[in-house]
């Protein structure tokens, strides 16, 4: 029997940056993995940072800042003492988008939780980010790569402005090898949506690249210790700290 062809990868628009884009992606349902992602983040900090400095992060393709807001909640309702997580020091987070669109409702989501002194907005291009090298203690990241044509500059940047010690925590949708499956992990995960959601969702299986891809990508980019793997069954996380 013949094998089965790879899924190509068939690209979506970078920029998501309609009203109605910004809108429909805002109201599906992301609160779980929001969670999981920010928890995942917070564990793999583990003790990486010690004193009383400002943890410095970067959110990359922050979107409506759904992540920034959610590690917020976090850190504001988890004792550091459970897991000797690095909370006690106040955290400042820079959450990036090209689209327009989506920081305005960034913006609102932002005001509505009274983080405006603790999260910043800044329109900026991932493939070329305006702040200096080993800026940021972390680097994170969550479904920004499948929107890149080539994203090998994204995450060179990402790279570029982590401090030495720093993480870098990416995690993205993966590319499945057929349309069957991306169908069946719509229906299970998005199924409740409107048929534009659920289009939307689809389209991000296609346009994502492979566990395979991304450490191609990472050998090029030399990215010394960070390693991606699939972390769930839609989902592969890129991670490590930086030497």
């Amino acid at each position: 029997m013949m094998p089965t062809a790879m899924l190509p990868r068939t690209l979506e628009p970078e920029v998501m940056d309609t009203s109605d884009d910004a809108e429909d992606y805002d109201a599906m349902d992301h609160s779980q993995v929001n969670r999981i992602f920010v928890a995942d983040l917070l564990e793999a900090c583990g003790l990486l940072f010690s004193g009383n400095d400002v943890v410095r992060a970067v959110d990359i393709g922050t979107g409506t800042a759904l992540i920034p807001i959610e590690l917020s909640r976090q850190l504001s309702h988890l004792d550091p003492r459970e897991r000797g997580l690095p909370i006690t020091r106040p955290w400042r987070i820079i959450a990036i988008d090209l689209a327009a669109e989506m920081l305005k409702l960034a913006r609102k989501n932002i005001d509505r939780e009274g983080l405006a002194d603790r999260i910043e907005l800044v329109q900026v291009d991932s493939k070329a980010l305006p702040f200096d090298d080993g800026l940021f203690d972390v680097v994170m990241s969550n479904s920004i790569v499948h929107h890149i044509p080539e994203p090998i500059e994204c995450l060179r940047e990402m790279w570029r402005v982590l401090k030495p010690k720093g993480l870098l925590f990416v995690r993205d949708l993966y590319r499945p090898e057929s349309s069957e499956v991306v169908e069946s992990l719509v229906r299970q995960y998005a199924g409740d949506e409107s048929s534009r959601q659920q289009q939307l969702f689809r389209q991000s299986f296609h346009a994502t690249l492979t566990v395979d891809e991304m450490r191609s990508l990472v050998a090029t980019c030399g990215m010394t210790g960070a390693k991606c793997q699939m972390t769930s069954d839609r989902h592969w996380t890129l991670s490590g700290v930086k030497p």
